[in-house]
Parts: structure tokens; sequence; C-alpha cells
């Protein structure tokens, strides 16, 4: 059984959300420049590629991604095909998906995927709505991704992101999903420990 790995790499210059920090890996130290060791320094936003978001990124007082619940991160997983959906995903739409009963895991494969060949960041991407949300909150969900840099559509994020976060759902955001297929995985994701952090990059593997 292979592994595929769905992580974005972190890299300088990499795409990141409209207003976030860029990232920035500069060496420090070179061997080939007379030092002992390569050395380097790295400069990022905590929701840079691949990460988790903690329910404190959008609200008050709420815990950091420390209280992240392990057992969420790791289990089985559906890779849902959403890529001929023409807009953002909201209730009726995650409805026509057919996503299984028994899902906890969701990560939705939209049209977001041709985004990560741009070079510069798009507003022109598909989120779900906050009646998508809450229709995910009810199903039991208790992790939900999204191939690009934001689960809630642009322009509006807090409602999405609130009533998701606000119910303990793991919402774990840019994602590329372009090498593998629709269908039931095993998931593995460990974000970095970043006590009282509103994010943290991740590592994710899937295997089927």
């Amino acid at each position: 059984m292979a592994w595929f790995d769905v992580t974005v790499p972190i890299r300088s210059g990499m795409v990141a959300y409209e207003g976030d920090p860029k990232v920035r890996l500069e060496r420090v130290a070179a061997l080939a420049s007379g030092g002992i060791c390569n050395l380097s320094r790295l400069e990022f936003g905590v929701h840079s590629g691949t990460h988790i978001d903690a329910p404190v990124h959008f609200i008050e007082g709420a815990s950091g991604i420390e209280a992240t619940p392990i057992e969420a991160l790791m289990g089985p997983a559906v890779v849902v095909d959403a890529r001929t959906i023409g807009g953002d995903l909201d209730a009726a739409t995650l409805r026509s998906l057919e996503i299984p009963a028994e899902a906890e895991r969701v990560l939705l494969r939209t049209p977001n995927s041709r985004l990560w060949d741009l070079a510069r960041f798009s507003r022109e991407f598909f989120g779900v709505t906050e009646d998508g949300a809450r229709y995910l909150v009810e199903r039991g969900v208790r992790l939900v991704g999204i191939d690009y840099l934001s689960i809630a559509p642009f322009g509006d994020p807090a409602p999405t992101h609130v009533a998701l976060l606000g119910a303990g759902v793991v919402v774990l955001e840019g994602l590329d999903l372009r090498a593998v297929d629709p269908g039931e995985y095993e998931m593995a994701c460990l974000p970095m420990l970043i006590p009282g952090a509103d994010g943290a990059p991740a590592r994710v593997m899937l295997r089927r």
C-alpha cells in the first residue's frame, strides 16, 4: 500500500494567503563559505502551505493548536470529488456530492487544485459557505480539508471558520490533492506543536 504525500512544501517565495506573512528561507551559515555546518533560518506565518487552523484563529479566548485532538488527525478519510462544482460549497452542493454517511474526515478535491500552478495568490478559489459548514457539523464530521489556503470563501472567512471551529471540527487547509483519486484512504496528519498558536503547518499523508 503506497503512501501519498498531499503536503504543499514550505519554500521561499511560495504562495501565501493575501495579507499573510511571506515565507523566507535563507542559509545563514554554509560549509562552502568556511562554516562548520550548513545552517538555515526560516520565517513564515503559521498558516503557510498545508496547515491546521486552531479555534483561537477566529474565536477569542479559544484553544491553540496544542489542543487539537490527535484522534481527529489520524484514521480513515475520504477524498471527495468536487471538481465539477461551479461555485462555493453550500449545504445543497455538499449533499449532492454523496459524502459517505460514516465519513468523519472529509477532504474536498475541488477546482482549486489548478491554482497551485499559479505563482501568485488567487482570490478565485471555492470555499465552504456557512450553511455548508453547519451541514458538515450536523453530519458529525470531525475534520474537513480543502485544496487551497482557506476553507472559507474569499472576503468573508469568519462565518465558516466559526461554525466549524466552534463545533470542534478540525480545519485542514492548503492540501495538494492532484495526485490522489477520490475515494477512501487512511490519513496521518501531524501539525507542528506550537503552544498557543492559531495555526500550524502540517505534514499530511494518505494511504490507500
